[in-house]
């Protein structure tokens, strides 16, 4: 059967829209494959850990009032609703819901003070940067606070802000911001002088180079930096709950010692590590989404 002159013209344009969908297809494929290979890995080496755990349990090796196995501390979480009030003891109804309450607090005071500092750190870093009376006035001050811990602050954030959360999230600022600062000016000296020669050739401000060419071009690494420092950031806050708070993940660690209940310390360390990973998830999507042209970020994706 011959084609018409009309078929034989559309024949091109139909291979390449059945190819295009068949990449589609072959990509959607490797990205399935490649997501249910991480998630196997991941439910491979949780089950190895916990049947370890629980194997250790069965055969006597641990000793269930020192250190609980699994199957043992998560019965107990309606038991433990007492704790996740403001106040150890006091009654508390529906304890999954405090549970997931507590989660809630302490990743929103994490959330808080990151978000406070990456933008204080931007600004700052930014100003330093391209301003060398600000950086002879701010740097100096600002490597001699670097090295002092977000925790010799919290006495102080305590007596400034009494208690609340102002105290945990300000002690998180400080955990990042002195170093996202450094970071800033670090990412800032090492953007290439051609693209700001261009920007200038182009006829652009300086106003414009910072907002087109110099933020673009650091805020890949300031994510980072971020990110790495989102694990301090979580730690920090624990404490700051425990000390300064009063609720929040932190203060069941506290209750969970001064109780010497070993099922509430390792359900708060659980619910401490699923909280973490989540937000560890939540900035990863967020690196991926806002930088696709890093490096890594479409293995990321996939």
């Amino acid at each position: 059967m011959s084609l018409s002159d009309g078929q034989l013209a559309t024949l091109p344009h139909r291979a390449l829209a059945q190819g295009a969908a068949r990449s589609r297809r072959v990509f959607t494929r490797t990205v399935l494959l490649a997501r249910l290979r991480r998630v196997g890995w991941t439910v491979a080496s949780l089950s190895l850990f916990i049947g370890g755990w629980e194997a250790s349990w069965a055969l006597g090796v641990l000793d269930p009032l020192i250190m609980p196995p699994p199957h043992i501390f998560l019965a107990e979480i309606a038991n433990q609703g007492q704790f996740f009030s403001s106040t150890v003891g006091e009654s508390s109804s529906g304890s999954n819901f405090s549970a997931v309450q507590a989660m809630l607090s302490s990743a929103g005071r994490v959330l808080a003070g990151l978000f406070i500092g990456f933008v204080t750190s931007l600004v700052v870093g930014l100003a330093i940067s391209l301003s060398g009376i600000t950086r002879n006035l701010a740097l100096p001050t600002i490597t001699l606070l670097a090295p002092i811990s977000p925790i010799a602050w919290l006495p102080v954030a305590v007596l400034f802000f009494g208690i609340g959360n102002a105290p945990a999230i300000f002690t998180v600022f400080l955990g990042v911001f002195f170093i996202m600062t450094l970071a800033t000016i670090s990412a800032v000296e090492q953007v290439g002088a051609t693209y700001v020669n261009v920007a200038r050739t182009l006829g652009a401000t300086r106003s414009q180079e910072v907002r087109h060419v110099i933020i673009p071009a650091v805020m890949p690494q300031v994510f980072v930096v971020l990110r790495i420092n989102l694990f301090a950031a979580w730690m920090v806050v624990l404490i700051a709950e425990a000390i300064g708070v009063g609720t929040g993940l932190g203060q069941l660690i506290i209750a969970a010692r001064n109780t010497f209940n070993a099922d509430l310390a390792f359900l708060a360390m659980t619910l401490i590590g699923i909280t973490g990973y989540l937000l560890d998830v939540v900035l990863r999507q967020m690196q991926r989404r806002l930088f696709p042209w890093q490096p890594g970020m479409q293995a990321s994706a996939a």
